[in-house]
């Protein structure tokens, strides 16, 4: 009568539904007889039991069954499941429905891109620095904004300089003394000494064609460009050597990218690149590795300075600007060993893959890698050719100390399922 009683009560909470009803049961269950109790309990696993592993797959075993920090109970390692050769079995039925998928090891040349941030930087061999000679004033200034374009013969300013007055006086001498023995060589000797002190061929010419003392000279730009540093205002005196202007030729500019330093190997002088400026984002341009740097310049990224070269016909590219190269460094001479890239799992210090054994047996495997290219990856030692390497699984995790656990705590919970 206790029995039927009990077992009344039992199927009351199971049909109530609710989370009364589990309290219903548990405290039917504790009233309950012996051969009741017996009848409740869950089928005993006869499987040899080898030891218990942590639950988050620490390396942390026990002969006996116990509570990890968290409350969690160990996980139980049966002796099926351990194999002395260290590979892991998954049944075949477990395998499909998981999603498990190889591949074998094959052939593949590699190819690869890639990629870095870069700098719009003014041609350093396009820039040209104005300074003087000698001594002076500059009396008036025709470029007086930095960032001013200018063309080459442009007046830049308006100079005088006594010891370009002396010179000329010099020159003027000369040439009235024309007809002596030594006219020659003076007159040489004048126009050379105003050489000297950088005064323009044309200016030259103008004090011999027109035998007069011109007072100043309106310095003529060298080259044509945009001033990018102006040092001098109107009015001023300026000794020899002095710094004026500063006018960089945007013709052709410098894209200076930034590559991380295991990329550096696979990039060298003449390697085709790409680049897109974020302020053209739908104009690329095309173009090659010119130099790279001999030291690293920036020891806080890590990565070596690439230069590339580009024309600027446009003046479009403009100093400062940021820019996306994709260098291309093109395929490795000859084919290579090689597994896809997502069959790899990382450490952080080591590689590892999983090698398919046959009928829902994995080894895992530690590799040394190389070059890395087209969603594949180089493989230098632990796999042969013609091996098969698991591409992709959900059981799989990237912590080599949990890889065993991992697989195991796979087939456990697909039991559950």
């Amino acid at each position: 009568m206790k029995r039927l009683s009990s077992l009344i009560i039992l199927a009351a909470g199971i049909a109530a539904g609710t989370a009364g009803s589990y309290w219903y049961v548990h405290r039917s269950a504790s009233f309950a007889t012996p051969a009741v109790a017996e009848e409740m309990a869950p089928a005993k696993d006869s499987r040899e039991i080898l030891y218990f592993r942590h639950p988050m797959g620490l390396p942390d075993t026990s002969k006996v069954l116990k509570k990890d920090s968290m409350g969690m109970d160990y996980i139980a390692v049966y002796a099926d499941e351990a194999s002395n050769d260290g590979t892991v079995k998954v049944s075949l039925d477990k395998l499909q429905r998981s999603g498990v998928r190889t591949e074998k090891v094959g052939e593949k040349a590699i190819s690869r891109t890639v990629r870095s941030a870069g700098i719009v930087e003014h041609d350093e061999s396009l820039l040209t620095i104005i300074a003087v000679r000698s001594d002076g004033y500059i009396e008036d200034l025709f470029v007086d904004k930095t960032g001013q374009s200018v063309e080459e013969g442009d007046a830049l300013f308006r100079f005088y300089s006594p010891q370009i007055q002396l010179a000329q006086v010099d020159l003027l001498v000369a040439i009235r003394a024309q007809g002596s023995r030594d006219a020659s060589r003076e007159l040489e000797g004048a126009m050379q000494k105003m050489r000297n002190l950088n005064v323009p061929e044309s200016r030259i010419e103008e004090v011999r064609k027109t035998k007069t003392n011109p007072r100043t000279l309106d310095w003529p730009s060298p080259t044509a460009g945009d001033v990018t540093s102006k040092s001098v205002i109107k009015g001023q005196f300026v000794e020899a050597g002095d710094e004026l202007f500063r006018i960089a030729d945007h013709s052709r500019v410098w894209i200076i990218a930034e590559v991380a330093e295991a990329d550096i190997a696979d990039i060298a002088e003449g390697t085709p690149v790409t680049v897109t400026l974020r302020a053209f984002p739908n104009t690329p341009h095309d173009g090659d590795v010119t130099f790279i740097y001999p030291a690293m310049r920036k020891l806080e990224t890590r990565t070596i300075s690439v230069r590339i070269e580009l024309p600027n016909p446009d003046r479009l590219l403009r100093g400062g600007m940021y820019a996306d190269v994709v260098f291309h460094p093109g395929a490795k001479d000859a084919p290579v060993a090689a597994v896809p890239t997502n069959a790899v799992i990382d450490s952080g210090t080591r590689q590892i893959v999983l090698v398919a054994k046959g009928e829902g047996r994995f080894e895992p495997r530690a590799v040394k890698l190389g070059h890395r290219g087209d969603g594949y990856v180089e493989v230098l030692e632990g796999v042969e050719l013609g091996e098969e390497v698991v591409t992709s699984a959900t059981f799989l995790i990237d912590s080599e100390s949990n890889l065993k656990a991992a697989l195991r705590a796979f087939s456990q919970q697909d039991d559950k399922q």
